[in-house]
């Protein structure tokens, strides 16, 4: 990769891993719809004006149906799901937790588009579990002030993304991808506005609070998508996809830095365990060369 390349691949990490961060610092004072509102409608007025730029509105409007249904799948529901955890884990857990979004991509693109797994595919959604059960053994209850449904709802919206993949390979192939970006956040604003408004904070939050939602959105969801896609296009999506190595770590570096998290060692035996897995199930890494029988047609 060129040195651009490379500049670009480390900010989206530290864009992405500062989310985690963002969201530990907004979620007190703002309810899950009412934080993801203001993210994905500060993205949206970020994105639109590009996309009309780049002459790319008639592929929204063209493609309106499909493009709505991954804003809900892709960025409301994962969305509103992370901000609901990061009441309770922190910015480095649920970053190692989120990065089993790969495995769940490879494993419903398995199960619904028929795409083969080998061995080494499938050894990797195996250590993926095993590194997400070595990070939550012992630590998560169910019970009052437990972590149990936050972990699970940061597990639910890494599945989100897995099916939102495989929904845009489907469905929106060969679509303008900056319009599927632009589009799906401003899909995404408008499903959750009712929502927003009913659960609109009564006291105001503080400048921190929308300081890091303002964040979320100019930096960590609008200028992110333009460098991923802008990676797409320069390197290709199998390198670009090495962007989730990097995350888990500056997730837990902002967490360190700025909110003193502490990084345990299960931590860092579970996230080498997870990223393994992602390698080996993204094929990044790859051994055999057996693969099982093609699935018997995409599932609708």
């Amino acid at each position: 990769m060129r040195l651009r390349d490379v500049v670009d691949l480390l900010l989206l990490a530290a864009l992405w891993g500062g989310s985690f961060l963002f969201m530990r610092v907004a979620a007190p004072e703002f309810p899950p719809p009412v934080m993801v509102v203001l993210r994905v409608g500060i993205a949206a007025a970020c994105l639109m004006p590009v996309l009309a730029w780049r002459g790319g509105l008639g592929a929204a409007r063209a493609h309106a149906g499909r493009i709505a249904v991954v804003g809900l799948i892709n960025s409301a529901l994962p969305f509103c799901l992370f901000a609901y955890a990061a009441l309770s884990l922190t910015a480095g857990f649920a970053a190692l937790l989120n990065a089993t979004t790969p495995l769940w991509g490879a494993l419903v693109a398995y199960l619904w588009l028929g795409e083969t797994l080998n061995r080494g595919r499938i050894a990797g959604l195996a250590l993926g579990v095993v590194g997400v059960a070595v990070l939550v053994m012992g630590g998560v209850s169910f019970k009052a002030g437990g972590s149990g449904w936050a972990v699970l709802a940061v597990l639910a919206a890494a599945l989100c993304y897995g099916l939102g993949a495989s929904y845009t390979k489907r469905k929106l192939t060969g679509v303008n991808s900056l319009a599927v970006a632009a589009g799906s956040q401003l899909a995404a604003c408008l499903a959750l506005l009712p929502a927003a408004a009913y659960w609109w904070p009564e006291a105001q939050p503080s400048a921190k609070a929308w300081l890091a939602v303002a964040a979320l959105g100019l930096g960590c969801t609008g200028l992110a998508y333009v460098l991923f896609f802008r990676l797409i296009a320069n390197v290709g999506p199998a390198k670009a996809i090495t962007v989730t190595f990097l995350v888990p770590v500056f997730a837990a570096v902002w967490g360190v830095l700025f909110l003193d998290e502490p990084v345990s060692g299960r931590m860092l035996a579970a996230g080498a365990i997870i990223l393994l897995g992602t390698a080996l199930a993204t094929g990044l890494l790859k051994f055999g060369a057996a693969a099982l029988p093609q699935a018997s047609g995409a599932k609708p």
